[in-house]
């Protein structure tokens, strides 16, 4: 019997069925004995709340691995370490000790771990190693307790990323060390039985620092390693691993710096509050970064299967891919404008960087860059797959650097840095294709001048057209296409606005009137004349009769505003109009439709 229960599953489902039994029994003792959070202006739950939390998740791995799960000198000290953690976030819990003196027991911590030859195998430098595992496991530990700001956001990304290192370990052959891990995966999902949205009880630093520590320390227990392997392949697996924290650690501590804020300080502007600032639920937003950690793992198994350049190729695309989801969600306003407004005034460096921000040029070209590298180089593997021990590989390594210069040149004179990406039209993508099959001329030409274009295949070149044109359309296109799977915030405060003409104008109106919130105005409808669009309905606006009754459609939805979206109109009919808004104390505007941004008049 105790065989079976030493397998990772069986091991994973012990651990789980104790934290439930804890947690329960924490959260009715939290609430007996007054170990309760109340809500704070820093932080984001709204009710008071049990503590305790961590106290069950320590509870059910310490209890589970001393009954099943066969012991080794690593798991010991990986645990002992944890548990010092344990206390110091504890003893934080109750007493709210400096952060200077968590990082001291962070430090001490470290110093266990790696006292016992236990560290990350990076540069095959003894002294250097030591210390990227240091900074490592403190990142880590502090980048778990950061992300607890929001029910179920912790425990369930710790809990993704665990599973995923337990299958590498497990695959690895690693078979106790996969049963560790699970016990901890098992006891983070009985915690999130009752730290789900709406939580009823929170893990406290006591979880967090237990829960971020453990995780880090678990890193080390693997022996894939892979020495021979490149450095940054090595590193990557493991940050890939604990993907979600990292990110949203680093997006809020540069975002805090920059606003001149401390970044040590609680604030409601982690990626999640910034999720829900843009109309997604708490659970929905939640979901979705449960969502990014599963991509995350998927890669980092990728990543230790793959060459080291398909590996690369993986982690650069996928850093685009978060560097303009990072771009994007930095816009979110989760301040109000009067303290952002004070912010940039007293710290230079902010102003700078938003003045240089008008200036996004030079991040386009490393961007498309990068693009035409990552589009090469898959046109090669897509055509004669795993190609770095063939004489393919020289030709790419040869041409790549006239590539790039050549398709840079081709999209500045084609006019590809001419528009802005937030209002990219269908007329942009005819500028893009023409930019990317200019370039690809230019590169066969080159190609062929300068080396006969002996060895190299025509097929790499044309599918490595389409991969780049369609890499450079959805670059441009991303926020557009952010903005469609996350909901748009909608303004309780502004002008509520009629749009008056429900064509390709109203539409480009109502995008502006979403999108641009220093306007202030909230859109509650359309009226039109063509008696085909009447009842229709425009991104969940109503178009309504522009013959009917003006007084009650105006009434009904309590109209402030009318905004007409179209260049040309009848006289008798904006006479019309005019006379009615000076009636009923309706103001009454006229947009211009631009290229670029709507403008109001």
């Amino acid at each position: 019997m105790l065989e079976i229960l030493k397998n990772p599953i069986a091991a994973g489902v012990t651990g789980f069925l104790c934290a439930v039994f804890f947690t329960a029994a924490v959260r009715s003792f939290a609430w007996r004995f007054g170990f309760v959070a109340k809500p704070k202006s820093d932080r984001w739950h709204k009710r008071p709340t049990a503590m305790l939390g961590g106290e069950a998740i320590f509870a059910s791995v310490v209890l589970v691995y001393f009954l099943i799960v066969p012991m080794s000198t690593d798991s010991l000290v990986i645990l002992t370490a944890s548990t010092f953690l344990f206390l110091v976030g504890h003893l934080d819990d109750q007493l709210n000790i400096k952060p200077y003196q968590k990082l001291i027991g962070q430090l001490i911590g470290a110093s266990i771990v790696i006292g016992f030859g236990m560290r990350l195998p990076i540069t095959g430098m003894e002294l250097v190693d030591i210390w990227i595992t240091v900074f490592w496991l403190v990142g880590i530990t502090n980048a778990i307790n950061l992300l607890d700001n929001m029910d179920g956001l912790a425990a369930g990304i710790a809990a993704i990323a665990a599973i995923s290192l337990a299958y590498g370990l497990a695959a690895n052959g690693q078979t106790a060390e996969a049963a560790l891990v699970a016990v901890f995966v098992g006891a983070l999902a009985g915690f999130l039985v009752f730290n789900f949205n709406p939580a009823s009880i929170f893990m406290g630093d006591s979880g967090s620092m237990f829960v971020g520590f453990f995780l880090a320390s678990s890193v080390l227990l693997s022996d894939t390693g892979g020495r021979s392997r490149g450095i940054l392949t090595i590193l990557a697996v493991p940050v890939l691993i604990l993907f979600v924290p990292i990110f949203d650690t680093t997006f809020v501590t540069l975002l805090r710096k920059l606003w001149g804020r401390k970044a040590s300080q609680g604030g409601r502007d982690h990626t999640s509050h910034r999720l829900v600032a843009l109309g997604l639920t708490e659970r929905s937003a939640v979901l979705m970064l449960w969502a990014f950690a599963v991509a995350a793992g998927i890669l980092a198994y990728l990543v230790s299967q793959l060459s080291t350049s398909q590996s690369l190729a993986l982690i650069a695309a996928f850093t685009i891919v978060l560097t303009i989801i990072g771009v994007y969600l930095s816009k979110v306003k989760v301040y109000d404008e009067r303290q952002e407004e004070l912010a940039s005034q007293n710290n230079a460096v902010f102003a700078f960087l938003v003045d240089v921000s008008y200036k996004r040029r030079v991040f386009e070209v490393f961007l498309d860059a990068i693009l035409i590298t990552l589009s090469y180089y898959a046109a090669y593997v897509l055509i004669f797959g795993s190609f770095e021990r063939s004489g393919n590989w020289d030709l790419f390594i040869q041409s790549l650097p006239l590539l790039v210069v050549l398709k840079l040149f081709a999209f500045l004179a084609f006019g590809v840095y001419r528009g802005l990406w937030r209002y990219t039209s269908i007329s942009d993508l005819f500028t893009f294709a023409k930019g990317v099959i200019a370039g690809s001329a230019f590169s066969v030409l080159a190609v062929l001048l300068l080396y006969r274009f002996e060895g190299y295949s025509r097929a790499v070149f044309v599918l490595d057209a389409i991969v780049l044109l369609s890499a450079v359309v959805g670059s441009r296109l991303a926020f557009r296409l952010i903005r469609e799977v996350l909901p748009v915030p909608h303004s309780n405060e502004g002008r509520r606005a009629l749009i008056y003409g429900a064509g390709d104008g109203g539409e480009m109106v109502l995008r502006e009137l979403r999108n641009n919130a220093e306007l202030r105005y909230i859109p509650v409808g359309f009226i039109d004349d063509d008696d085909r669009k009447h009842g229709k309905v425009i991104s969940s606006l109503k178009v309504f009769n522009a013959d009917e009754s003006l007084t009650e459609i105006c009434e009904n939805l309590n109209v402030e505003e009318i905004v007409i979206s179209f260049r040309e109109s009848p006289p008798e009919k904006l006479k019309a109009i005019r006379e009615f808004c000076r009636d009923n104390n309706i103001a009454l505007k006229r947009a211009h439709l631009r290229i670029d941004p709507v403008e109001f008049e």
